[in-house]
């Protein structure tokens, strides 16, 4: 899937390339090709190790060790995985700027037939964490030169956090460890296979869903299917409980709040002629609405009980918190637009929908204001469809560069 860097070079928006001598050039904003080819085998490497969240190590020494010989003085959270690094002296008239990326990749194989395909059995980064990392730690090297030349306006803050894909998402490690001391804003990046490589999607306001996981048990007296009446018909139950949950939240919560429950698993019994004791459903609610989600949880619990009482069935609910909707602050948001316009053009910057995802960017939004961009990965003129979290996934790397100009324009501009 991935094309040649050249198709985005040779954009009529692109300008001149900067001398090879230096990473960045603050006039014509462009990458130089050896920093460029650096950040590749980079991202190849971290796609070729991928690791689970809170498993980061190799990862983490990768990010450290770059840093590090750029001259930076990174240091690892207390969980042993994710890296911190500042950017410039703190001035408490000048908040920093916090760049996000997310460590690790996803319990699935890759099915692609690359060189750089994971080396690893059954993992795989098919949401495209690498490239962020990879994103974030090229803006950093590039910043790094212009604080050094004197030509950085503010100090900035690289966060490079672990397990974003475990809920409640470890930005609550990161947030614990105080990284955001002293940031007066965040940004983020999210590869996105529907936009084209070149340009980014925003979204001033929800931008991500809410997400949280379901596992519910339900128990009863069990007994003969030729005597229903004397038991507590599990089945029944699971069955109306798979269907009415859903049905009757969407008849409770405004519409326009897109809460959803949809499950994953059921199971109950083991003999057709058996009505078992036990029953569970797994599954998932999404929202839409921030408000709305804070108030799930009772909802949830309320329906289940009246449902769970027409047929007598006991019944205990787990419910994992995940993470809030992602909610672009609009001065950030414009900050992101004004920043890849002013180096790709306003062409570059397409609007963008609501994803029923979830992202633990959210939890630093809840802290300070920030805003998340969907950088765009599609190979210039593939029209095939492709998605996040399949184990065939992969970017045009051509975003890697876009990424690192688009924040180090941003940090610019502030």
């Amino acid at each position: 899937m991935r094309s040649s860097l050249s198709e985005v070079n040779d954009s009529p928006s692109e300008p001149s390339e900067a001398s090879e001598s230096e990473p960045y050039s603050v006039l014509s904003g462009a990458l130089s090709e050896p920093m460029r080819a650096e950040l590749i085998a980079f991202r190849r490497d971290l796609h070729m190790h991928p690791e689970l969240g809170r498993q980061e190590f190799r990862t983490t020494a990768a990010v450290k060790d770059r840093l590090e010989r750029a001259g930076l003085k990174p240091w690892v959270l207390p969980g042993g995985t994710g890296v911190v690094c500042d950017i410039g002296a703190t001035d408490p008239d000048r908040p920093r700027l916090a760049l996000r990326a997310d460590l690790d990749g996803l319990p699935i194989p890759d099915t692609k037939r690359v060189d750089y395909r994971s080396t690893i059995p059954g993992r795989a980064h098919a949401c495209g964490h690498d490239v962020h990392t990879t994103v974030v730690l090229g803006a950093g090297l590039v910043l790094a030169e212009l604080e050094r030349a004197g030509r950085l306006p503010r100090p900035v803050r690289l966060i490079f956090q672990p397990a974003e894909e475990v809920m409640p998402g470890g930005a609550l490690d990161a947030i614990k460890a105080n990284v955001l001391d002293g940031v007066g804003r965040i940004l983020a990046v999210h590869c996105d296979p529907k936009v084209e490589v070149g340009r980014i999607g925003l979204r001033q306001g929800p931008i991500t869903s809410a997400c949280d996981r379901l596992e519910l048990s339900l128990d009863g007296s069990g007994g003969h299917t030729a005597r229903p009446h004397l038991t507590t018909d599990l089945v029944m139950a699971a069955a109306k409980m798979a269907a009415e949950l859903p049905a009757v939240l969407a008849r409770r919560v405004d519409p326009r709040s897109g809460l959803s429950v949809v499950w994953g698993r059921i199971q109950a019994g083991h003999a057709c002629n058996v009505i078992p004791q036990h029953a569970e459903l797994e599954g998932t609610v999404r929202c839409l609405d921030l408000g709305a989600w804070r108030d799930a949880p009772d909802l949830v619990h309320e329906v289940i009980d009246q449902v769970a009482g027409m047929y007598r069935a006991k019944w205990e609910l787990t419910y994992h918190r995940g993470v809030p909707p992602v909610v672009n602050e609009a001065d950030s948001t414009e900050l992101l637009r004004d920043a890849m316009t002013a180096r790709y053009g306003a062409h570059a910057v397409e609007d963008t929908e609501q994803s029923l995802g979830g992202e633990d960017f959210s939890w630093y939004l809840e802290q300070v204001p920030g805003a998340l961009a969907r950088l765009g990965v599609r190979p210039l003129g593939d029209t095939a469809k492709h998605d996040l979290h399949q184990g065939d996934f992969d970017v045009d790397e051509g975003a890697i560069k876009v990424g690192v100009e688009l924040f180090t324009s941003a940090a610019l501009l502030v």
